[in-house]
């Protein structure tokens, strides 16, 4: 797994500020609309819905405001219709991006990413230039130290998962999209503590970075993260967890 896994847990603790919170619920309600638009406004049916409502509950996300952002994906309430867009680039040190964008306006979105991109040493690219580089899987964590390893193995696969492997302090397991609700069920019923369940985006291969390459794609992704209609940035780097942690500190 790269070390993308790593850099967005320490994103997930520093989004704490009044500022920050504000920025995350404004893209989890636009997640949230657009997937009740899409899906329908049940998140038994509809597991995207599903997962930005369990996101939006882990951040503490009033119940009116995550209500409101339902009912105008299904209608109910007035609300802005988003287009969604996949922009492909790279970064420095040859890193491929992928950016998943939400947005009410595509004339003004694709300029501000290209400029992102080249403000912080990157290159956007074409459609299909490094998607295939990239998986869509369901992504599972969880903590090492407070479960057995075999019995978790097991656990996931019978309930469906791909694969499971260790990174650092954490389990990550992996399973096709459509099956990750199966085998978190089968976890959270055994009651194993899930740090994150999400479907994502896994690289097939990775770049390792240090130094100066490994700071400047961690300010490009940064950067991209900050504009308001970007949902999500993929990227496929592999920076060592000590040079993450010092870099996530600054």
């Amino acid at each position: 797994m790269s070390g993308h896994s790593k850099w967005a847990q320490i994103k997930r603790k520093k989004a704490k500020n009044d500022q920050q919170r504000g920025k995350l619920f404004s893209k989890l309600i636009r997640e949230i609309t657009t997937a009740a638009r899409t899906g329908g406004g049940d998140p038994k049916g509809n597991m995207r819905l599903k997962a930005a409502i369990e996101e939006a509950k882990a951040v503490n996300m009033p119940s009116d405001t995550l209500k409101r952002a339902i009912q105008k994906g299904t209608g109910e309430l007035p609300g802005e219709t988003y287009e969604e867009i996949t922009y492909e680039g790279y970064g420095p040190g040859g890193v491929a991006l992928l950016v998943k964008v939400l947005t009410d306006n595509k004339k003004r979105m694709a300029p501000e990413i290209r400029h992102t991109f080249a403000e912080f040493g990157g290159n956007l690219g074409d459609v299909g230039s490094v998607g295939w580089m990239f998986e869509r899987k369901g992504l599972i964590q969880v903590e090492a130290a407070r479960v057995d390893e075999d019995e978790l193995l097991a656990l996931a696969l019978d309930a469906g998962a791909a694969d499971m492997r260790r990174t650092d302090g954490t389990f990550e397991i992996t399973a096709g999209p459509s099956e990750l609700e199966a085998v978190r069920r089968a976890l959270e019923r055994k009651g194993v503590p899930i740090q994150s369940a999400e479907v994502t985006y896994l690289p097939q291969s990775t770049i390792r970075l240090e130094g100066k390459d490994a700071q400047q794609v961690l300010r490009l992704v940064e950067a991209l993260e900050e504009l308001d209609d970007v949902q999500h940035v993929y990227a496929n780097f592999d920076i060592p967890d000590e040079v993450l942690e010092t870099l996530g500190a600054a």
